[in-house]
């Protein structure tokens, strides 16, 4: 179900596309849904209908096929019973329906498990909870035979009843046919006039059907977002477990609760990471390697042993960045799409790296610009140099082959190769191609004049 406004988001976004982990709300309950192996997702959706399809997409199954993923639309907007009679159409009979809310993220996928489990295709099953203070929740009131007999709005229940802790998540698995029966049955004749998804209970009950509940204690499971608030807390709560996973695997984390992925981070053995470390997209990190703190990391392979210094930002967006074994990048580089490095390469402070190669052993220290180039091994790219690779209209590409030294404050203007083994002095422009071997020098003479006065300030 995902119809909602969201009104106390105070967002012009439809609320269930608010991010909570650098994936929509929405998101989260379709990926859990096909790791339960649902054979079809239907969103339901309402306002902000177009936003919402198309900020969604259907996960890849184990088995390489995307989830089926269908859209119907709730208008106007009339309860949850009424949002789930527009799925009514495009359900399979054959199948179990599982309820879920679009702003509902974090419930776990061994939970619906456990909740399908209970209904086995056979009844109706309702995911609870137990809290310390109920209050404002609807009650689940249990038979003698631990069945349940009703859910009960805590406007509605007398003192016993409201001194039952157990509570109704908004989460249900129900044979599809039932479910079709039941939700033909509901009407609107209630004080808010709207069609109540949960009246499906009541008619399992009257008919004589079993109706059964997976109770559980995580209460961050079924915690939905209606707020800046409530979706800040949730994003903590999900980092924690993410930062717990990790932990889990081996990794050591300064300080867990200065963790943000926003995507998916895989590591290998003993990997180091420091505070205030963004990882987004995927990120993959091999053994031995070590994060500084305060970096950002996305879209990025970075290979056994590399160093990524504080304060370095990487970002390889649809082309990817790939960082090679031992390497060392910052502290405050920049990697930009398609910067490619090779083994104990150095990438130093305020050196910026986009669409280039770098082979085994190449060097850019400090202060420098590589754009669209192919650098050798061992190359050695001074201080302040840059390549010229956009003349306006094109970006071309500049070629340093193995061993060349750069120094300082130079401008390769591409299209351009320096041949290899070849240096290029100190504060060269190079417009054209250098044999390998080769001392490269272009730039004005140096002009001396001694005892030379500068100009005085005219008295007034």
């Amino acid at each position: 179900m995902a119809a909602g406004k969201g009104t106390r988001m105070k967002s012009s976004r439809p609320k269930v596309l608010h991010r909570l982990g650098g994936r929509a709300l929405a998101q989260h309950v379709i990926d859990t849904a096909a790791r339960v192996s649902a054979r079809s997702v239907v969103v339901i959706t309402g306002h902000g209908a177009e936003q919402v399809e198309a900020g969604l997409t259907a996960p890849d199954l184990e088995s390489g096929h995307a989830l089926k993923l269908q859209y119907v639309r709730q208008e106007p907007q009339l309860g949850t019973g009424h949002a789930v009679q527009q799925a009514v159409p495009v359900l399979a009979d054959d199948g179990v329906t599982l309820v879920l809310s679009g702003d509902v993220p974090l419930t776990r996928p061994e939970t619906l498990q456990a909740l399908l489990d209970l209904c086995g295709g056979e009844r109706l099953a309702l995911l609870t909870l137990g809290m310390a203070n109920p209050t404002g929740y609807g009650r689940i009131v249990r038979a003698a035979d631990g069945s349940v007999a009703a859910i009960v709005e805590h406007k509605d229940a007398s003192n016993a009843q409201r001194a039952i802790t157990e509570i109704y998540s908004g989460i249900m698995a129900v044979p599809t046919p039932l479910l079709r029966a039941w939700l033909a049955r509901l009407d609107n004749q209630n004080a808010q006039g709207e069609y109540y998804l949960t009246d499906v209970v009541k008619f399992a009950v009257a008919d004589g059907q079993s109706v059964q509940a997976h109770r559980i204690r995580d209460e961050v499971q079924v915690a939905g977002v209606n707020s800046p608030l409530q979706l800040a807390e949730l994003e903590r709560a999900h980092q924690r477990r993410v930062a717990e996973a990790l932990m889990e695997q081996g990794v050591r984390l300064a300080d867990p609760a200065r963790l943000d992925v926003r995507g998916t981070l895989s590591c290998g053995q003993d990997v180091d990471i420091d505070v205030n470390c963004v990882f987004e997209g995927a990120v993959s990190l091999g053994a031995g390697v070590r994060i500084g703190a305060n970096c950002v990391i996305a879209n990025a392979r970075i290979d056994d042993g590399a160093v990524i210094h504080p304060f370095t930002h990487i970002d390889g967006e649809k082309l990817g960045v790939s960082v090679g074994a031992g390497a060392l990048i910052g502290p405050f580089a920049r990697l930009r799409p398609g910067a490619q490095l090779g083994r104990e390469v150095h990438i130093g402070n305020f050196v910026e790296v986009k669409n280039s190669t770098l082979a085994d052993g190449a060097k850019a220290n400090h202060l420098a610009y590589l754009g669209d180039a192919t650098v050798g091994e061992r190359v050695n790219y001074g201080a302040g140099s840059i390549t010229a690779n956009y003349d306006g209209a094109n970006k071309h590409r500049t070629v340093i082959e193995a061993d060349v030294h750069v120094g300082s404050n130079c401008v390769l203007v591409a299209p351009v190769t320096i041949g290899a083994g070849g240096t290029v002095g100190g504060g060269s422009t190079i417009t054209k191609s250098t044999p390998p071997g080769a001392l490269s020098v272009a730039r004005g003479k140096q002009v001396v004049l001694p005892n030379w006065q500068r100009p005085a300030k005219k008295k007034p």
